[in-house]
């Protein structure tokens, strides 16, 4: 039997007692009329839907929440570890919060998510920070009431991470942030181990959700309005591999599009080694699944798709690629691309660049190497200086401006069927997302957000399309 059977696994009845008992607790130790969180989360839709998990927990043990942390009871920075840039501003928000807590010593500070997993950071906050009361890892989110009420009575401060059993838990209560847009996480953790990737040592190995589970939920949220739900997962199309029975991503996905509704399926993220074309055809099969495929391909070049670990080349990604092309009508493909990995040369790099003009991405998501503690390409020589990465990188922006904006230009004069998601802050206009996640700003009412309209494409720009509202 897989590990993850669910009947001793319940949050909710596991730790109904200390939600109870921190409702008691707040009653008395509250600023205001109700005790006031504020949670910030930084990082992946993974964090997102873990926010949700926690927010869930809070307001179960009485808490409202707030857009601010001057007014909060309890403070919690849900962190992200994959890239430096997110670990500098987690440092500079979480020490800015220092004169609060000397103004009012009762609020509760904790930290937790992928950045208190790794041992370092854990400690370096836990010395940097001595007025933060919780640190906590993302394994111990299934317990997080019993660690706040111990955080609550207790004078010590706590720090809890590294306790992975491998375990899929049920039964959170979900405070979630959208009405008509939702995350739904069907497995966690990562087997891949691509060098540059900190993801499987701090969400630990994968493990899935029963697929009933996951079609249950993913049936409530229809029910519930939702419009636009995204499957979530480290690497969503490896679901199953732990499960009994004949189940795989592109089996959960289908069943899950028989559901009736007026609503878009999506999901991410997906590793080309495990794309299938049973997957490919699903989604050309299908009535709700939308026609955009994130696919990360990293390098164009072998040599360096080798030195990442990503066990696939070139020829086999763009296999796939093409195979999705001829048979989903009017597909969207996006991307992630590292640029400067150790050792990588121009040659190597202009192998990149001519992938992306082969393939023509509707938009990419484009970094340059940040080294990772703990992952092997933080050992790797890396001659090429930052100054000439950042040429690289400012080149390959060049060059896929220029095919977002010939992509998006073809698409003038077509009606397209588009999500009205929310206010852009000016001139009066609303935002919203086609199938192919590709935004539209138009002039419309603010009673039509969360709703589908039929939008005729007026004009375009680089990645972003303008349009009107036709009957």
């Amino acid at each position: 039997m897989p590990e993850n059977t669910f009947s001793a696994n319940n949050v909710s009845e596991n730790q109904s007692e200390y939600i109870k008992l921190i409702a008691e607790i707040m009653e008395i130790r509250k600023r205001g009329e109700k005790p006031l969180a504020y949670v910030r989360t930084y990082g992946c839709q993974q964090n997102v839907a873990d926010s949700e998990k926690i927010k869930g927990m809070l307001e179960k043990s009485g808490f409202d929440f707030v857009d601010a942390p001057d007014d909060a009871d309890f403070i919690l920075f849900n962190t992200c570890a994959v890239r430096e840039h997110a670990e500098d501003r987690v440092f500079g928000n979480v020490g800015a919060l220092k004169n609060l807590k000397r103004r009012h010593p009762q609020i509760l500070i904790a930290l937790c998510g992928c950045m208190t997993e790794q041992e370092h950071i854990a400690d370096r906050m836990y010395r940097s920070f001595p007025f933060v009361n919780l640190i906590f890892g993302t394994h111990s989110l299934h317990h997080f009431p019993e660690l706040l009420y111990n955080a609550l009575v207790n004078s010590k401060r706590i720090v809890e991470r590294g306790n992975d059993d491998k375990k899929v838990y049920e039964g959170y209560p979900l405070k979630r942030d959208g009405t008509f847009k939702g995350w739904l996480p069907i497995m966690y953790g990562c087997n891949n181990f691509c060098t540059y990737c900190i993801v499987p040592y701090v969400r630990g190995r994968e493990r899935s959700r029963e697929k009933d589970i996951v079609i249950s939920e993913a049936k409530q949220m229809i029910e519930n309005g939702y419009k636009d739900i995204t499957l979530l997962g480290q690497n969503v199309n490896s679901y199953g591999k732990n499960l009994n029975g004949d189940v795989n991503f592109a089996r959960l996905i289908k069943e899950i599009d028989l559901i009736d509704g007026d609503y878009w399926l999506r999901f991410m993220t997906s590793h080309p080694k495990d794309c299938s074309k049973e997957l490919i055809d699903v989604i050309s099969d299908s009535r709700h699944i939308s026609r955009h495929l994130h696919l990360p391909f990293q390098s164009g070049s072998d040599r360096i798709l080798k030195s990442m670990n990503r066990h696939y080349d070139r020829k086999k990604y763009l296999e796939i690629i093409n195979y999705a092309k001829e048979k989903i009508d009017g597909l969207s493909l996006t991307s992630d691309i590292i640029v400067g990995f150790p050792g990588e040369t121009y040659e190597d790099f202009k192998e990149t660049l001519s992938l992306i003009k082969e393939v023509e991405f509707t938009s990419l998501y484009t970094f340059i190497f940040s080294p990772r503690v703990g992952t092997p390409a933080a050992e790797m020589d890396d001659p090429v200086s930052s100054e000439e990465k950042s040429k690289w990188f400012r080149e390959l922006l060049d060059v896929q401006e220029e095919i977002a904006a010939k992509r998006c230009a073809s698409m003038v004069g077509k009606t397209e069927k588009v999500l009205i998601e929310g206010e852009t802050g000016k001139n009066n206009e609303l935002n919203g997302r086609t199938s192919g996640n590709i935004i539209v700003e138009l002039k419309a009412p603010k009673e039509l957000i969360g709703t589908f309209q039929n939008v005729k494409i007026t004009n375009a720009r680089n990645w972003i399309l303008k349009g009107e509202i036709v009957s």
